[in-house]
């Protein structure tokens, strides 16, 4: 078909630079915005006495009868159109005639692009937080029923001090709550309408921009016609806030994949988000953790290949931008179905508590607390840490824990153990008296958790 901007030309496009230039293939998503910008659009100039009320509500009734064909299946995108404003304007011509040329008064397709993007990232957008709000109660849920389930805490990927499995799972709802905070500040910026902006200059046409904006839901209209049709700042925002929350799901995943294994056997997975082996029968593999820390990596590449794309942009819109889409649509796609399935496999898990405890207490996490006994006695705390290493060096070559020292023991090494040493010792004591603010003392911990109900609307 012919384009809608052909009057200049007066050879036809190559095929090959046709197809190379057009975005029908991946555009065509936006159809919806595109209706929508047009309908906002139309609504304005009628207002402003640019189009007459019948030619708004024809405008207005052509555009619902596409929308409603496009979604029921009865009108199809093809690629014999160069976009999809392309596909919807000659859709419109060809139902309601010449009325239907009037739709792109007053408006460029760089800031109809502009709008189009900005729609589906802010209805994106809030599609990840309400998927991240969904994970964050179900983190709730396992943190209230685990507070007192004992467990050892790493550094270094070595046994360090107990915790407990609430306060462990608390650290990745604090990660995940700061997701929604990073998403809630893009918003906040990507809330302006580039509408009116036209090609970079504005239009001679008496818009009002802000009515426009307010019918689209923005905030307000962007400040600088240049600005509104080159920035593409809040779909790298997106972006960069996608790839910090598939990094937090791929740390979450590397953990549950460790947990998972035999040498470990923390976690066990639900049947339905595991899979087999096609020649061992004994595997079960944690296969959506593995592909949600792999498919981390694509949403690295699509913030990385947007930075590049604009980093040597001259004002003010360049082709270049046309390949904003592509990497955005994948990435948000990748980010939102890690989140659903993420949640769903730690929802239907079920924790070893048995094994963690026993793992806390065979790998010397309590041996903070033997220090801690000595220097409440009395014994310098220098010397109260040497003492605690020969005991857990002694514990290694007998394969023994803490607990399992006798009193004669301990005082072979120090005369100041008294009985009162094993219940200093006890995985719950250990976690129990550690009650600052952050900690994973009980008392500590229920004061979070009732500040996360609160957050939570729970």
């Amino acid at each position: 078909m012919a384009q809608l901007w052909g009057g200049r030309f007066t050879k036809k496009t190559d095929q090959m630079v046709y197809e190379f230039n057009a975005s029908i293939l991946f555009d065509q998503r936006l159809y919806r915005q595109d209706i929508e910008g047009s309908m906002a659009h139309v609504r304005m100039l009628a207002k402003q006495g640019i189009l007459t009320e019948q030619e708004r509500d024809l405008i207005l009734s052509g555009l619902d009868s596409i929308l409603a064909d496009v979604e029921s299946g009865a009108l199809l995108i093809t690629t014999e159109y160069e976009d999809i404003h392309s596909f919807v304007e000659a859709n419109l011509i060809s139902r309601i005639g010449d009325v239907g040329k009037k739709l792109h008064t007053g408006r460029s397709r760089n800031d109809q692009v502009a709008l189009d993007m900005r729609l589906y990232v802010r209805e994106e957008l809030c599609h990840t937080d309400a998927l991240l709000l969904e994970l964050l109660k179900v983190l709730q849920r396992i943190m209230e029923e685990h507070i007192d389930t004992f467990m050892p805490g790493f550094t270094h990927l070595q046994k360090a001090q107990p915790v407990t499995l609430a306060h462990h799972i608390g650290a990745y709802f604090e990660m995940f709550r700061r997701d929604r905070s990073r998403l809630a500040d893009a918003y906040e910026r990507m809330n302006y309408c580039p509408l009116g902006a036209g090609a970079l200059a504005g239009t001679t046409y008496p818009l009002d921009r802000d009515y426009t904006a307010q019918l689209l839901g923005f905030a307000g209209p962007t400040a600088n016609s240049m600005d509104s049709v080159s920035d593409r700042d809040y779909a790298i925002e997106y972006l960069s806030a996608l790839a910090v929350i598939m990094m937090h799901l791929s740390r979450f995943s590397e953990e549950i994949i460790i947990w998972n294994t035999n040498e470990y056997q923390f976690v066990e997975l639900d049947d339905a988000y595991s899979t087999g082996s096609s020649i061992m029968p004994q595997k079960k593999n944690p296969d959506i953790a593995e592909l949600v820390r792999g498919k981390t990596g694509r949403v690295y590449g699509a913030l990385t290949g947007l930075l590049t794309t604009m980093k040597g942009l001259p004002l003010a819109y360049n082709k270049d931008m046309q390949e904003d889409k592509e990497g955005v649509f994948d990435a948000i796609d990748t980010t939102n179905h890690c989140l659903a399935l993420f949640t769903g496999m730690v929802d239907t898990m079920t924790f070893r508590t048995d094994v963690m405890e026993s793992s806390a207490k065979n790998g010397f996490t309590n041996a903070t607390d033997v220090a801690d006994y000595l220097v409440n006695h009395g014994v310098p705390f220098r010397d109260a840490h040497g003492i605690s290493g020969r005991l857990v060096l002694k514990c290694i070559e007998e394969k023994k824990a803490l607990d399992d020292l006798t009193l004669e023991e301990y005082q072979a090494e120090c005369p100041v153990f008294e009985e009162d040493i094993y219940d200093a010792i006890r995985m719950k004591t250990c976690v129990e008296r550690r009650l600052t603010k952050g900690a994973p003392g009980e008392a500590a911990m229920r004061e979070v958790l009732a500040q996360n109900r609160a957050y939570l609307g729970l």
